[in-house]
């Protein structure tokens, strides 16, 4: 017999908490892919603004999970003048659907997400990105 879970008091984690679980999902990544990265930033924000989903042409803001913004290695030069940093932008919303319907840890789905918005960035294939992800054995 089931008893009823007394919900009181649960919540889903907040921007603070959610980047908080990102800093640490990156920084368990090893070095070789993080380096390319540089001093990338991991912001948190709910949803992606009006303006990126039309830019990318989505129409739902929950079908946007994450995104890379920045220079690509190849584009990047040292002559360029104060750069923006690179950035990925995790959206908590999303994710947080995304969670509860795959079965995955709220952790991994936040690794694979900044693994795979970095990794395609960077030019790396999905095989690199899969490897890349097992080796942090959350």
């Amino acid at each position: 017999m089931q008893t009823a879970m007394n919900w009181e008091g649960i919540a889903a984690p907040d921007l603070a908490t959610f980047e908080e679980m990102a800093l640490i999902a990156w920084e368990r990544l090893p070095d070789a892919f993080r380096a390319p990265a540089g001093d990338l930033l991991i912001r948190v924000e709910d949803f992606a603004t009006d303006e990126v989903l039309d830019a990318l042409d989505i129409d739902d803001a929950f079908d946007l999970l994450g995104l890379y913004q920045g220079v690509s290695l190849e584009k990047k030069s040292l002559l360029d003048i104060a750069p923006q940093p690179d950035m990925v932008f995790l959206y908590r919303r999303p994710l947080l659907d995304e969670w509860a319907n795959s079965g995955e840890t709220l952790g991994d789905l936040i690794t694979h997400v900044l693994v795979h918005e970095v990794g395609h960035h960077f030019g790396f294939s999905d095989d690199d990105m899969a490897r890349i992800e097992a080796a942090v054995g959350n």
